[in-house]
């Protein structure tokens, strides 16, 4: 009996299972990798967040307050002296003397104004003088005759006293009949205009013809009350100043301006303190201040708006930080000093604040390091990371910075705060949307800027 025969499979089928195997060995390794690169990825993810959830500061110290403060304030120029003046009798204007920018000397002839009636008042007023005058001069002449006849029996002691009652009687007649004169003839004289002060003609709103009234001067065609002329005094100019109540301590007699005007660019006008109201406008919370400067040549004007510098001393042992370094919260105004890269909040007492940055009466010394920008939910204990402020920002002296930075929110400035200083290769200009470039790879310095 013969052994079974071995069948002995085909080439191709062995061929192919190990192509199957290999398929699968493959297929696992990949997902394998791919399992742990997931992980790893994870990781990373984990730390970039964890990483980025610290946020990074700037610090700063407060700088000693300056030798000397600067304000920039508007101002108005005013004359010296400087006077409406308006009629004091009714008539028409017989003719005006005097235009715009005249120069006149007190009692100079203005403007002549034409009374009729008061011109009749007063020669009424003398005539009736005249009469009071001569029973006057009656009167004494007849009680000195019947004084004479006093010691007789031709005249009793009752007439003679009733005749030197007359006269005295006649006496005060003549003084009021005086006064009345004197009364229509100061009238008269206020048909002349004239210049109260030396100065120059700053405003003319009559003309020959123009009715002018007793009760407050020129009545125009509208029927409203106008002064005739305005004089002022500008060989001195007062200058009025509305200075805030937060600089308000500058005020002394030891503060000095320098005014500049429009019309004049480039010159410089110097003005000394002369006095100011010690009371502050409860409309605008300002206080108003007076200087004064020499006007010799006349170039200032009065109603002029100026500009004026006022330099004042400083105080340079009082602390200056800026304003965004503060944080307001309900236990009073605070700044974040970083302890072992923890925060620490710590009050302070603030004095003036000048805008940009604010004074630190207490709460800080001059060494002490606090946080540049702080943000609104930093709280005590936050964990922080402190980095390199980019160059030209917090700078302790500006003048160092060697260019403005671009940007011009104040988030764009607390992201910038945060950013670490850029390497050499770093050009100066952002790449900008649009222009071809490539954009910037997403490191961790970029990532971080969204904390801010």
């Amino acid at each position: 009996m013969n052994p079974p025969t071995r069948q002995t499979q085909p080439p191709a089928r062995g061929r192919g299972r190990l192509l199957l195997l290999i398929f699968l060995v493959v297929l696992a390794g990949l997902v394998v990798l791919g399992l742990v690169q997931r992980a790893l990825h994870r990781g990373e993810l984990e730390r970039e967040t964890k990483d980025s959830a610290i946020a990074r500061v700037v610090l700063i110290k407060a700088q000693p307050g300056p030798k000397t403060r600067n304000v920039d304030l508007p101002a108005n120029l005013a004359a010296w002296y400087e006077a409406p003046i308006y009629a004091q009798v009714s008539g028409y204007v017989k003719m005006w003397y005097k235009d715009y920018g005249a120069h006149v000397k007190r009692g100079d002839l203005l403007a002549e104004v034409s009374t009729p009636s008061i011109d009749a008042q007063y020669a009424a007023a003398k005539a009736h003088y005249e009469v009071v005058n001569a029973r006057y001069q009656l009167a004494l002449i007849t009680t000195k005759r019947w004084t004479a006849l006093r010691g007789t029996q031709a005249v009793s002691r009752q007439e003679v006293d009733v005749q030197a009652a007359n006269a005295a009687a006649q006496k005060a007649e003549l003084d009021a009949a005086a006064h009345d004169v004197e009364r229509v003839e100061a009238l008269e004289n206020f048909k002349r205009i004239v210049a109260p002060f030396d100065g120059i003609v700053t405003s003319r709103l009559v003309n020959v013809g123009d009715y002018v009234n007793a009760a407050g001067g020129n009545l125009n065609s509208r029927g409203a009350i106008a002064e005739l002329f305005s004089v002022a005094d500008v060989h001195k100019i007062r200058v009025f100043v509305s200075v805030p109540q937060d600089f308000a301590s500058v005020i002394s007699p030891r503060i000095s301006a320098e005014l500049s005007v429009p019309q004049y660019p480039g010159r410089v006008f110097k003005a000394r303190f002369l006095a100011t109201a010690n009371a502050f406008n409860a409309s605008t919370r300002t206080v108003t201040t007076e200087l004064v400067l020499d006007n010799p040549d006349g170039l200032l004007w009065p109603n002029s708006y100026a500009t004026a510098h006022i330099q004042a001393p400083g105080d340079p042992d009082v602390l200056i930080v800026p304003t965004s370094a503060l944080i307001f919260r309900a236990q009073g105004m605070q700044v974040a000093k970083v302890v072992n890269n923890h925060i620490r909040l710590e009050t302070v007492q603030v004095g003036t604040n000048f805008g940009m940055t604010t004074q630190v009466l207490s709460g800080m010394s001059p060494h002490d390091e606090i946080v540049a920008n702080p943000t609104a939910d930093m709280l005590d204990g936050d964990e922080v990371r402190v980095v390199t402020p980019t160059r030209g920002y917090n700078d302790v002296k500006p003048k160092e910075a060697e260019k403005p930075l671009p940007n011009v929110t104040s988030n764009d400035l607390r992201r910038v705060g945060a950013m670490p200083p850029p390497d050499d290769s770093t050009p100066d200009e952002p790449t900008k949307p649009g222009d071809g470039g490539a954009a910037p790879a997403s490191t961790p310095a970029r990532q971080e800027q969204g904390q801010y």
